[in-house]
């Protein structure tokens, strides 16, 4: 791998690491912001339905892409980042719901302005054989951050081993008589500010960032124009093979992020009332889970790039089923003698590896590589959209499958496993052969010389 291309992918990588920072930062001081601002259910559907995790991020990604090709990529990490510290401030200062729900909203938005841009420059800039290579080392950072974020949010929780700091810096912000649902919360802010910080680190980063040679040369071919939104969503639709292969990639990435999108968010939950663990070890095996994707990763990011894509992208599937398969049969490994916490950490290590080698490595790899670059990151950003958007209306069914008990779980794993499936043969069947060729001898092969 040349180092240009490595210091880029580290750089935009970043990018990733707040998306799914922002994520579990807000999933993880729910409880606590619910206790000081009073807030009700509902309340907390509508911060997980406009977050990172679902609405916001769809909106953003929709506006990003398409910007991406119209204004070039390196326009979005020239501000977007911030925009992501702006709404993280905003989630840091909040002393209302309104306040709360502005900051996710903003953080939601910049992170799906973010993505799409992210994965088509990773693409662009990176050598023929290191492309795979390259886009696992960015989705190492989607497993880095909630890892990082989980571990802090424990630390610094009420009764954390790092409480009493955050207790003494509230004291010093607020004053000595703050206590209460406000104190606790405290843990919260300072789990933020350290998503802040790292925004700040990449937002500088970033905007030294070149323009991708790929967009440059693509402006240069058609005149030094670039064409408006609506022209390259005509483009987009009137295009058959576009259509094909947008319709190919968010079928494989909506039912599995369907899947993916509620362990995300309700993953602790589960463990804690289907599981019967403690908040503390729901929190500790969603550590691990995520510590056993970034080393599945690093290794996938070894040979994918020498090996079929079709097989590593089946064999993650596989591992992701059989996930869910010891969910459903786990009555029957209880009464073959399996401990349930046994059966919790088989589910969580086998979800874990799956995470690795999981269908948004390909997603990120396909969708910058089967789309012309005139408006290669308008596609993405499309199909971003339509998937995180129906990820949020589906996060509010799965709770009514699941029950407030869990007593729906296995009928909602049955639920993942049907999703799985069709993400599994789709793949399957249509995954395209992209090794060893350039962005440009793909395009060629797939829309012709003169596109």
């Amino acid at each position: 791998m040349e180092k240009g291309s490595l210091k880029s992918t580290i750089a935009v990588s970043l990018t990733n690491y707040l998306d799914a920072g922002a994520i579990v930062a807000g999933a993880s001081g729910l409880t606590l912001w619910k206790d000081y601002l009073g807030l009700s259910e509902m309340h907390l559907g509508w911060l997980n339905f406009i977050s990172a995790n679902c609405l916001g991020a769809a909106v953003g990604a929709i506006i990003g892409g398409f910007m991406a090709d119209r204004y070039g990529r390196k326009a979005i990490y020239t501000y977007n980042m911030l925009v992501y510290m702006a709404g993280v401030l905003l989630v840091m200062l909040s002393v209302s719901f309104p306040m709360l729900l502005a900051g996710f909203l903003v953080t939601g938005i910049s992170v799906g302005i973010g993505v799409p841009a992210s994965w088509t420059y990773i693409s662009e800039n990176s050598e023929i054989g290191n492309r795979g290579r390259n886009i696992c080392i960015s989705q190492m950072s989607w497993g880095v951050g909630p890892m990082i974020i989980l571990l802090l949010g424990m630390l610094f929780a009420p009764g954390g081993y790092w409480f009493g700091g955050v207790e003494t810096l509230a004291h010093a912000v607020g004053g000595d008589a703050m206590g209460g649902g406000a104190l606790r919360v405290f843990s919260s802010r300072v789990v933020f500010f350290s998503l802040f910080v790292v925004a700040f680190v990449a937002w500088n980063l970033q905007r030294r960032l070149g323009e991708s040679e790929e967009w440059l040369a693509t402006v240069r071919e058609s005149g030094n124009k670039t064409s408006g939104l609506l022209a390259n969503i005509r483009e987009l639709f009137t295009c058959g093979t576009a259509v094909r292969t947008a319709v190919f990639l968010a079928t494989i990435y909506l039912t599995w992020n369907l899947v993916a999108s509620v362990c995300g968010f309700f993953l602790p939950h589960i463990y804690e009332t289907a599981g019967g663990v403690t908040n503390e070890m729901a929190n500790w095996m969603s550590c691990v889970l995520w510590a056993v994707t970034v080393a599945v990763t690093f290794v996938c990011s070894l040979f994918i790039d020498r090996t079929s894509h079709r097989c590593i992208y089946v064999m993650g599937l596989v591992t992701a089923v059989a996930a869910w398969l010891v969910i459903v049969f786990s009555p029957k490994l209880l009464a073959l003698g399996m401990s349930g916490m046994a059966v919790l950490w088989l589910f969580n290590i086998l979800w874990g590896i799956e995470g690795g080698i999981s269908v948004q490595v390909f997603y990120a790899l396909w969708g910058s590589e089967l789309f012309p670059a005139r408006f290669r990151a308008g596609a993405q950003g499309l199909m971003f959209f339509v998937v995180r958007g129906l990820s949020a209306v589906w996060g509010l069914t799965f709770t009514h499958i699941y029950g407030e008990h869990g007593e729906g779980f296995i009928v909602a794993a049955w639920c993942m496993i049907a999703l799985l499936l069709v993400s599994l043969l789709v793949g399957m069947v249509g995954a395209p052969d992209t090794r060893g060729k350039s962005l440009r001898q793909i395009t060629e092969e797939r829309y012709g010389a003169d596109v």
